[in-house]
C-alpha cells in the first residue's frame, strides 16, 4: 500500500465510523454490527501505528484510551458553567415563581430531567472536539480530553464546521452499572455505590483505557458559547445541538405555568425508577432566552431556573437472616433478608451487603431495625441500624458454607474466596454461566433445570452437558420427550458457537465477552491461547497484567486441562469462526422484520455477518435484502414501496445452505 492509497483508506475509516457513532447514538440505528465496527476499527489502528502521519484530529481510535496522565490540568472557563438552587417542597417552587414573576412578565417553563452524573465543558475548534473538563467551581476545572474521548456519544467532529463550547452531563446507564457492580463483586472487589459515583470515579482515571471500559454516556443540554445567530428559546437551541450530532436531554416538558411544571414534576417522580438513566431531581427553566438575560444571574444562581429534587425513599424493616452465597469464582457475598417494603415502586426483601468489611462497618446483628433505600433508585442497601434489637453481631463464616472447606481472604481485597475447585456451589454457577444467553447460549438449560441436573447428579462439570442422554431428561417432572429433544438439540448447536463464546463460558477470573472476542481473534485457536504467555497476551490492546494473569494461571491448571481434553472429545468448537471465509453476502444489508419461526433475529444476524453480510434497524434505498417473518409492518411496506428484494425464512435458508 503506498502511502497515498494509505491515507485514502484511513479517511474512508474514519468518515465511516464516525458516521456509523452518529447514527448508533443519535438516531438510534444500527447501521453495522458490534463486530464488523470492531475489525475496521482495528483496520484503521493498525494503519495508523504504520502512518501517523495520517492520523486525523477525529480519529475513533483516540476513544479506546491513550497513555495514562499523573495530573489533570487546570482549565479556566470563559463561560461560567453556573449550579442550579435547590427546592426541597412546592412552597419553594412557588417562591421562585414569584421572583421570576417580579421581573418578567408572559413567561412559560420548560421541565426536564436532571441527570445525575458529572457535570463537563466541550470546547470544539472548527467542528474538531479539541478540550473537555470538569465542572469544578464553575470558573476552574480539569483537563479530562483524552477520558472524554473515550465516550462514544461524545461526537470528535461535529456536523458544522464551526467553534462552539457546550456543556453536558456524563453518567452511566443502570443496565451499565449494574454489570460493572456485579462482576466487582465476582471478583471481590468494592463495588461502586452509585452510578454518580461510578460515573464520576471513571471520568477523573488516569489511565483512559480504564475510563475506556466504563461505557459512559452523555446527554448535553446548554451552548455554553457559540458566536452564530442567538436562540428564541430551550426547544431551538437543543434542535441545533441536535443538527450537530450531540445527544440531548431525554425529554422536556412545555408548561405555559408554575402549576402546569409542578405536575410535570409529580409526573417525573412517578416515572424515575424506571428511567434507564439515575436522576437527582428535576429542573424548571424558563423557556424564553431573552427573559433569561433579563433576569440574570446571582453570585451563585441563574435567576431563570431552579432545580426541585425529590426526598430519598428510605424504610425501617427487621433485620431477619443474613445469607452467605458462593459465586463461580469462589468469591463469598452476603446477603441481608428482611422483612419485605416497598421502595421506589417495587417490593423488595433482600439486599447485598458486599462483604464482611461492610458488615463490621453496620455492626449488623440479626433482629436490628434497619434502614433501607435503592442506592440510586436500583440497588436496595442497608443504610444503617435504627434501633438495636438484635442479640449478637453476625461472625463472617470461616468455612464454605458448600462445600465446608476453608476460605480465605485476598491479600488486597475485601474478598473472601473459597479455593476448593470441587466446591459444589462454584460448579453450579460456573454452569449456570456456561449456558446463559451471552456465553454458549444453550436454550432450555436454564437456572432451575442445571440445579436440578446438578442436585440429581446427571452433571457435575460443564463436559457432563454434552453426555446428557434424552430418556434421562424426558423422565423429570414437567418435561417429556419433545422438551427432552429441544434440549439435546440445543446442546448439540452449541458445538458450532465461536471460539470467543466458549473463552467466556469458561468463567476465567477478569474476562468479559469483550475480551474474550479479543482473545479468540488474536491467538484464532483454543490450543494457542492455552499455550500463550502474560507477555503474549499483554500484546492485546486494552488488556492489563491482572487479565493478562488470570489467562495464564487459568490454563496452567491440571483440571482445566483435564477439562478442555473432555470438551474437545465432544466436538466442541475451538477455532474462531470469523476466519472462515465465506463471503456470499459481501456488501450486502439486510433488514430483519416481523415475527420469525426459525431463526431467533440474533441468529440470523449472526449468519448474515458470518457470510460478510451486515444488518440495518431500518429500510433504505441502500437495503439488500429484507428477511420478512410474521406480521411484518411498516418495513415491509417501504421495501415494497422500494422495490427491495424480500424474502421469508425458507427462502434465507436455501440463500445459506447454496
Amino acid at each position: 500500500m503506498t502511502k497515498q492509497e494509505a491515507k485514502k483508506r484511513i479517511d474512508e475509516l474514519c468518515d465511516s465510523l464516525n458516521l456509523y457513532s452518529y447514527k448508533y447514538y443519535v438516531e438510534n440505528e444500527s447501521p453495522v454490527s458490534d463486530y464488523e465496527y470492531d475489525m475496521l476499527q482495528r483496520e484503521l489502528l493498525s494503519l495508523e501505528e504504520k502512518y501517523p502521519e495520517f492520523t486525523r484530529p477525529d480519529s475513533p481510535t483516540l476513544r479506546v484510551g491513550g497513555e495514562a496522565e499523573n495530573t489533570f490540568s487546570p482549565v479556566e472557563f470563559e463561560v461560567r458553567l453556573e449550579s442550579l438552587q435547590d427546592a426541597f417542597s412546592f412552597d419553594e417552587i412557588d417562591d421562585f415563581d414569584r421572583r421570576v414573576c417580579d421581573t418578567v412578565s408572559g413567561y412559560s417553563f420548560v421541565v426536564e430531567p436532571k441527570i445525575d452524573g458529572l457535570s463537563v465543558n466541550l470546547e470544539y475548534k472548527n467542528g474538531i472536539f479539541v478540550r473537555g473538563a470538569t465542572r469544578g467551581d464553575g470558573s476552574i476545572g480539569e483537563d479530562i480530553t483524552e477520558n472524554l474521548k473515550t465516550v462514544r456519544s461524545i461526537p470528535l467532529k461535529l456536523r458544522k464546521n464551526i467553534d462552539i463550547t457546550v456543556r453536558g452531563e456524563v453518567y452511566m446507564s443502570k443496565a451499565v452499572f449494574l454489570d460493572i457492580v456485579t462482576k466487582q463483586e465476582e471478583a471481590g472487589e468494592a463495588p461502586f455505590k452509585n452510578p454518580r459515583n461510578a460515573a464520576a470515579g471513571s471520568l477523573r482515571q488516569k489511565n483512559p483505557k480504564i475510563t475506556a471500559e466504563r461505557r459512559l454516556d452523555i446527554f448535553v443540554f446548554n451552548v455554553q458559547k457559540y458566536e452564530g445567530s442567538e436562540f428564541s428559546d430551550h426547544k431551538s437551541s437543543l434542535d441545533f445541538l441536535k443538527e450537530l450530532g450531540f445527544v440531548t436531554v431525554p425529554f422536556y416538558t412545555p408548561c405555559k405555568d408554575i402549576e402546569e411544571a409542578k405536575n410535570e414534576l409529580v409526573r417525573i417522580g412517578e416515572i424515575r425508577s424506571s428511567l434507564p438513566f439515575d436522576i437527582d431531581g428535576a429542573v424548571i427553566k424558563v423557556n424564553d432566552f431573552s427573559q433569561r438575560r433579563t433576569l440574570g444571574s446571582t453570585a451563585k444562581f441563574p435567576r431563570w431556573a431552579v432545580a426541585f429534587k425529590y426526598p430519598p425513599e428510605e424504610k425501617d424493616t427487621v433485620l431477619r437472616d443474613i445469607e452467605i452465597s458462593v459465586g463461580r469464582t469462589g468469591v463469598l457475598t452476603p446477603t441481608a433478608v428482611f422483612d419485605s417494603v416497598l421502595l421506589s415502586g417495587s417490593t423488595v426483601s433482600r439486599a447485598t451487603l458486599h462483604n464482611e468489611d461492610r458488615i463490621k462497618e453496620l455492626s449488623l446483628a440479626i433482629g436490628d431495625t434497619v434502614t433501607v433505600r435503592k442506592a440510586g433508585d436500583i440497588i436496595p442497601e442497608i443504610v444503617k441500624v435504627s434501633a438495636r434489637s438484635g442479640n449478637e453481631i453476625f461472625r463472617f463464616p470461616e468455612n464454605c458454607p458448600s462445600c465446608g472447606e476453608r476460605v480465605s481472604r485476598d491479600e488486597g481485597t475485601a474478598a473472601h474466596r473459597c479455593v476448593n475447585p470441587a466446591c459444589p456451589a462454584q460448579s453450579l454457577r460456573l454452569l449456570i454461566h456456561y449456558c446463559s444467553r451471552d456465553a454458549m447460549d444453550i436454550e432450555g438449560l436454564g437456572e432451575a433445570l442445571l440445579e436440578v441436573f446438578y442436585k440429581k447428579g446427571m452433571v457435575k462439570d460443564i463436559s457432563d452437558i454434552y453426555c446428557l442422554k434424552a430418556e434421562d431428561i424426558a423422565c423429570l417432572e414437567g418435561l417429556g420427550e419433545k422438551s427432552a429433544q429441544n434440549i439435546l438439540c440445543a446442546i448439540e448447536n452449541s458445538k458450532k458457537n465461536d471460539l470467543s463464546r466458549l473463552i467466556f463460558a469458561l468463567g476465567i477470573n477478569n474476562i468479559g465477552a469483550k475480551a474474550a472476542k479479543l482473545l479468540s481473534v488474536h491467538f484464532g485457536t483454543l490450543e494457542e491461547l492455552e499455550k500463550a504467555s502474560v507477555q503474549s497476551i499483554l500484546e492485546i490492546e486494552g488488556f492489563g497484567r491482572i487479565m493478562a494473569q488470570s489467562v495464564e494461571r487459568f490454563f496452567s491448571l491440571d483440571s482445566t486441562r483435564v477439562l478442555l481434553e473432555k470438551l474437545r472429545e465432544n466436538g466442541v468448537n475451538m477455532k474462531n469462526l470469523s476466519e472462515i471465509k465465506d463471503e456470499r453476502f459481501k456488501g450486502m444489508t439486510f433488514v430483519l422484520t416481523g415475527a420469525l419461526s426459525q431463526f431467533t433475529r440474533d441468529e440470523a444476524s449472526a449468519v448474515i455477518e458470518q457470510f460478510g453480510g451486515k444488518t440495518s434497524s431500518s429500510v433504505s434505498k441502500k437495503t439488500s435484502i429484507v428477511l420478512a417473518g410474521e406480521d411484518a409492518g411498516s418495513k415491509l411496506r417501504k421495501a415494497n414501496e422500494l422495490g427491495i428484494k424480500v424474502i421469508n425464512e425458507d427462502e434465507f435458508k436455501e440463500l445459506i445452505n447454496q
